[in-house]
């Protein structure tokens, strides 16, 4: 099975690293826990953390390995600074992938999300048969909507969904860029 590398270097000392329960957990939550008010309107889990935060650590190898999910700490020039992840959402093509990201609030308003998206897509489309990647997020999250946008995705749908966090509206918004050729 081919999988993506565990470290991803981009410009600017932007660095995505495979993210490991072991070495990561303290600092991870670290970083969740300063970024709670900035995370809880979007991310359902935010009132479950810690406990859900050490489970999707501790299924983070499992899941790398079968090829399900591919998560990575964003670092800047060595600090942990968010997280984003490369997966197959459930009930999506065998051709599609899907990305995700989020930052700690100080980390924000510098194309840092956009940076660490683009270096996802390109390992996304080389992962064999992937022909299509997508962000997905609630359109009231506009931040969220502005990294597909700079990067030449387009709308591709809105379906409703089951509000799950305080922000949601009730819709997802899909954006979608498919491998050129």
């Amino acid at each position: 099975m081919d999988l993506p590398p565990n470290v991803i270097e981009s410009d600017g000392g932007l660095t995505l690293r495979r993210i490991g329960a072991d070495t990561d957990a303290a600092a991870y939550h670290r970083l969740i826990d300063e970024s709670l008010e900035h995370l809880r309107p979007w991310m359902y889990w935010v009132p479950d953390h810690p406990a859900v935060t050490d489970q999707f650590l501790a299924t983070r190898d499992e899941r790398w390995e079968s090829g399900q999910n591919f998560t990575y700490a964003i670092e800047e020039h060595g600090a942990l600074v968010g997280a984003c992840s490369i997966f197959r959402a459930e009930g999506a093509a065998a051709d599609v992938r899907e990305i995700g990201y989020w930052l700690h609030p100080a980390a924000t308003g510098r194309g840092l999300a956009t940076r660490a998206a683009r270096a996802l897509v390109e390992e996304a489309f080389r992962l064999p048969g992937v022909a299509h990647v997508e962000i997905c997020h609630d359109p009231a999250n506009l931040p969220s909507g502005a990294v597909p946008a700079r990067l030449g995705f387009t709308e591709f749908v809105r379906r409703p969904v089951e509000r799950v966090a305080p922000g949601d509206t009730g819709e997802d918004l899909v954006w979608r860029i498919s491998r050129e050729g």
